[in-house]
Order: structure tokens, then sequence, then C-alpha cells
């Protein structure tokens, strides 16, 4: 997993409450392979009619295939509520996006998107929309520093929270596999006096 210290690109507005993960990606594209990307399911009904044709949407004017890229989101509270399909956050990474900014997630959302390098970054609700306002509906610059745990857009720096254990994950590009590793030599230890005590266990 790529690692995540600091990050500076411009930020998509979603001034939305409540985005849950059925709204993230419809059930209905979870039985599509991975392997072909999901970055075009994310908020599919949000951002095409029923006719598939692409509406007006901040979303859709964010062109990977041009300068005009994104890897923030700034969304309002409750942000990956819902059901634990984990294939919202894929859909997320697939579309490029890095780092979520909001003043609440769904705990298993947020579980899900440190697990796959996405940045769940918990700020106030009075801060949240004061990011909203400086980026005015509009994409705009944001630097964040994961270490300091600061964002900064325009002249504004605020804070944001994150879980202590989520952070080291970040930091190191780390998943669960990794964060157990580190402690190799400690369970090394516990298992050749645990066989001294119970040599009967093998």
């Amino acid at each position: 997993m790529k690692s995540f210290t600091q990050l500076s690109s411009l930020a998509c507005p979603l001034p939305l409450e409540n985005i849950d993960t059925d709204q993230l990606i419809p059930a209905r594209f979870m039985k599509e392979s991975r392997a072909d990307g999901y970055s075009n399911f994310l908020l599919h009904d949000m951002r095409f009619n029923a006719g598939g044709e692409p509406q007006k949407s901040i979303l859709n004017t964010i062109n990977k295939d041009n300068a005009c890229s994104s890897e923030v989101l700034v969304a309002l509270r409750n942000f990956g509520g819902g059901s634990s399909r984990e294939a919202a956050v894929y859909a997320l990474v697939d579309f490029g996006f890095r780092c979520v900014i909001a003043p609440s997630f769904g705990d298993i959302f947020a579980s899900n998107a440190v697990n796959n390098g996405l940045l769940p970054a918990l700020v106030s609700e009075k801060d949240c929309e004061q990011l909203l306002e400086a980026l005015a509906g509009e994409l705009g610059q944001i630097d964040i520093d994961l270490a300091a745990q600061t964002i900064t857009c325009e002249d504004i720096t605020i804070p944001f929270d994150i879980n202590a254990t989520w952070k080291l994950k970040l930091l190191n590009g780390w998943d669960d596999i990794d964060l157990t590793l580190v402690e190799a030599p400690k369970i090394a230890i516990f298992r050749e006096k645990y066989r001294k005590c119970y040599p009967w266990l093998g």
C-alpha cells in the first residue's frame, strides 16, 4: 500500500450530508470485476441520468485524462454510513481520491478506507463549513500534512483527527499484516517463553 505523508492536490467539494455507501456505489455494480476499475460507478446515480448520460456534476468536471484532477473530497457529516461494502472505498480510490474530509464517517467505511490507503480526515462541522466556503463550489487547492494533522486551503489551516493506529498505518503504507509483522520480534520471544512453560503443546 502506498504511504500517505503529505498531499497537495485540488479538492472537490461535495456539500451533502449522509452520503451512504449505496450512493457511493449502487449495489447493482458490485458484481462487476474490480480488475476493470470502479471509478465509473462512483456516485453513479448522481452523475448520470437513467440513460447513462452524464449530468451536470462537479465530479463530472474532473477529467483524469487532463490536468484537472482531484485527490481530495470534502463532504458533510455522516459520510460513508450504511452498509459495510468495501466497494464504496474501491470506487473512491479507483476514481483517484486519496483523502475524504468530513465531520463524521461511518465506522466501517473509515476502517475500510484506511485499509485501502484512503485518509478519512475528521474535522469539526465549523471547520468543514470553512473549507467548503473557501472552495465555493469549485475545485480548489488543498494541502494535507498527516504527521502534523493539518489541512490548509488558501489562508485557512485547520486540524483534523484520526485514530493513532490508522495514522501509523497510513504513514508507513502498512496493512494489518504489516502492522502485525512489526511486532514479530516480540511475538518470537513470547512464543519461545510459552513453549518452555508448556512444552507438551509442541
